[in-house]
């Protein structure tokens, strides 16, 4: 893998070990990613963003991670919470994603954010130390890992004792006319404006992707059989959404 660097801001790249195609087609999406998620969400998705970090409990001077960053909407908000005395990495396997993360991060110029650094590599391997992290977030990430066991089992290890995770995603429901709106909301809302894009096989894989994710209450046994302490699943924006809130 080439070794780059970016100018005015923090970026490292480490060996990774995922699912190539799930890579490209983030890679693919990357260039109207944040648009069509203010557009398909009505800008609802930076609230849900917001709640996941609260649910944290970061705070100032901490040391925070972001696994799955994508654009770096939860890093920034991490930043804020932290302030220029903490420290957020956000880690993520698209090289895309960070160059727009990065390239945002330059943008938005406030001065917190200049405690963020970029990693490029695999949320089943995390290249960090045992107990690292005070929180960590991930949004719309652990559906889309080739084995969320592994996946959690990682943020575990690398989570501060009495620390916690905020794990923001698509809501697998367990009732039938939840379930049914949002197949229709991806048929009938997402995929037509992803295809105005030339994404519409690209935005195809949610429907599959939910379907085949696990159920809040799942996640909450997931959490529990890895380690975690207890674990808290919340239902948000009708059930559309759901945050699962892990403490070591």
């Amino acid at each position: 893998m080439a070794t780059f660097l970016l100018p005015s801001s923090t970026f490292r790249p480490t060996s990774i070990r995922c699912a190539n195609e799930r890579r490209a087609l983030f890679n693919r999406i990357t260039p109207v990613y944040d648009n069509l998620n203010d557009l398909l969400s009505l800008g609802q998705h930076r609230i849900w963003k917001r709640m996941a970090v609260s649910w944290t409990g970061a705070k100032m001077g901490d040391r925070v991670l972001d696994v799955c960053c994508g654009s770096g909407d939860l890093a920034f908000l991490l930043s804020e919470k932290v302030g220029s005395d903490g420290k957020v990495i956000g880690i993520d396997f698209s090289k895309e994603l960070l160059l727009v993360a990065s390239s945002r991060q330059r943008s938005l110029s406030k001065n917190c954010f200049t405690n963020i650094e970029w990693v490029e590599g695999d949320a089943l391997d995390l290249p960090f130390a045992d107990g690292w992290f005070d929180a960590i977030t991930m949004g719309y990430g652990l559906r889309n890992v080739v084995d969320k066991r592994k996946a959690m089992q990682e943020i575990f290890r690398v989570l501060k004792d009495g620390s916690r995770v905020s794990i923001l995603d698509f809501n697998k429901s367990n009732n039938s006319l939840t379930s049914s709106i949002t197949e229709w909301m991806i048929d009938n809302v997402v995929v037509p404006v992803a295809s105005g894009y030339g994404l519409s096989e690209d935005y195809r894989y949610l429907k599959s992707s939910i379907r085949e994710f696990l159920t809040g209450k799942e996640l909450e046994e997931l959490a529990l059989e890895v380690g975690f302490s207890s674990a808290q699943y919340y239902e948000i924006s009708g059930g559309l959404m759901g945050c699962l809130v892990a403490k070591r």
